[in-house]
């Protein structure tokens, strides 16, 4: 039984308890979020992890994406990038990988994994197909079914499906022109497939079977955003929104079916869109959790996307998405470094804590308060130890003025001491 059936049969689970307690919210208001499907809570039957909630009245979560490419495959590296990612704060890694023994890396990193876990089954299957020579056309429907299946009986907790990928907005993304098209490579495999076929996608026309699954293993759809514009001249375009429309049922389904849902959304936005877009899919998704990436509202930021997506991602979160897909240096350029990740986390973490502080979380407000107070009495070593990265914090400190109460920038000139000091 998954949790949001538990909390509509009034069955109080350590999943619950543990978030209510992480959340500081009473646990029945909790289990009525779960009940509405306006909360998430990714964890699969068979992982015992630290997991968190996502969703209504929830701080804000960030994910880390890592994962493998053809020219360069190294499970020790990725390892390496998911323990800084959740150093810093990541509250949930998704493991892209496209290149190397897939099921091997993903077992690796399931086994090191301590937050929740997502994939992108698709790119198994037809990694797979490439491995062997053979075309996405060759693709058979239910091989993406058994990589699902597969995946979940290992632990996956949250899988990204492009289920809303349908004929008709194929032909709604036609008949409106894009300057990018699609940029979701999933999304981008499922149309190769059915314009070969000429079929309906499978993820879609079999969604029934998705649900049998997920119900299973309690396995948290994420409907993945296939349409999702990849620049600011493509967003809030027909063919995104008939996407958005179609989720929007697909969510229905999941209710019905007492399957735990999210819904992912853009992409580059234009930064007065953003706020359209986020209430646009709340309306659309029956108040569904949203996972954004970012979005990114400048196109020209390449090397540095991972500001330009905090900045979004915090107006975003304000309006109300719930989960933030974190980009690093290294978007639109390369594979991510180690370094690229621990830079992306962090950026994403400073626009998490903002959202939560727009959204009146008294948890973050007590935590800056306690920041403040220690900025207050000098007592550097607390105040640093209270940032997101106290490593850095204290290193630039006392690198610089290990013997001084105050900093190198302003000397006997700090102004806090200087007020003391009159009084």
């Amino acid at each position: 039984m998954t949790q949001w059936l538990k909390a509509k049969n009034k069955l109080t689970t350590e999943h619950m308890i543990h978030v209510a307690n992480f959340e500081k919210i009473e646990i029945n208001i909790l289990m009525d979020r779960l009940e509405k499907g306006e909360i998430v809570i990714p964890a699969n039957v068979n992982r015992k992890f630290d997991f968190k909630a996502i969703g209504k009245e929830m701080s804000v979560k960030i994910n880390a994406n890592i994962g493998t490419s053809e020219h360069c495959i190294s499970i020790d590296k990725e390892i390496l990038k998911m323990k800084t990612a959740i150093k810093f704060g990541a509250d949930a890694i998704m493991d892209l990988s496209t290149g190397g023994d897939l099921n091997s890396i993903r077992k690796a990193l399931l086994k090191e994994c301590s937050v929740s876990f997502g994939t992108v089954p698709i790119y198994s299957v037809i990694s797979d197909l490439f491995s062997k020579n053979k075309d996405i056309s060759e693709m058979l429907p239910q091989q993406l079914f058994d990589e699902i299946e597969n995946q979940a009986i290992q632990g996956v907790d949250f899988m990204t499906l492009h289920c809303g990928l349908t004929e008709k907005n194929v032909d709604t993304l036609k008949n409106n022109p894009r300057v990018l098209g699609i940029v979701s490579r999933g999304g981008s495999i499922l149309k190769n497939w059915m314009a070969y076929h000429k079929k309906e996608n499978p993820l879609y026309d079999r969604f029934d079977d998705i649900l049998k699954i997920a119900k299973k293993y309690d396995i948290t759809l994420s409907l993945g955003d296939a349409l999702r514009p990849g620049c600011l001249a493509d967003a809030s375009d027909p063919a995104q929104f008939a996407e958005l429309q179609t989720l929007g049922e697909l969510v229905k389904k999941c209710k019905q079916e007492g399957v735990q849902v999210m819904v992912e959304g853009p992409g580059h936005v234009p930064y007065h869109e953003i706020e359209m877009n986020i209430k646009l899919q709340k309306a659309l998704c029956l108040n569904a959790p949203f996972y954004v990436l970012g979005p990114i509202p400048i196109d020209n930021a390449a090397g540095y996307d991972h500001i330009a997506g905090a900045i979004g991602a915090t107006l975003a979160a304000s309006a109300g998405a719930d989960f933030l897909c974190y980009v690093t240096p290294a978007e639109h350029l390369c594979l991510p470094t180690i370094e690229d990740v621990k830079q992306g986390v962090i950026a994403f973490k400073i626009a998490a804590r903002a959202a939560d502080l727009a959204r009146n979380n008294k948890k973050y407000h007590c935590e800056d308060l306690e920041i403040s107070k220690a900025r207050a009495a000098f007592d550097w070593k607390k105040a640093c130890n209270l940032c997101l990265d106290p490593e850095n914090a204290l290193k630039r400190k006392y690198e610089t003025s290990p013997d001084l109460d105050e900093c190198t920038m302003c000397g006997k000139l700090c102004a806090i001491k200087v007020a003391k000091d009159s009084q």
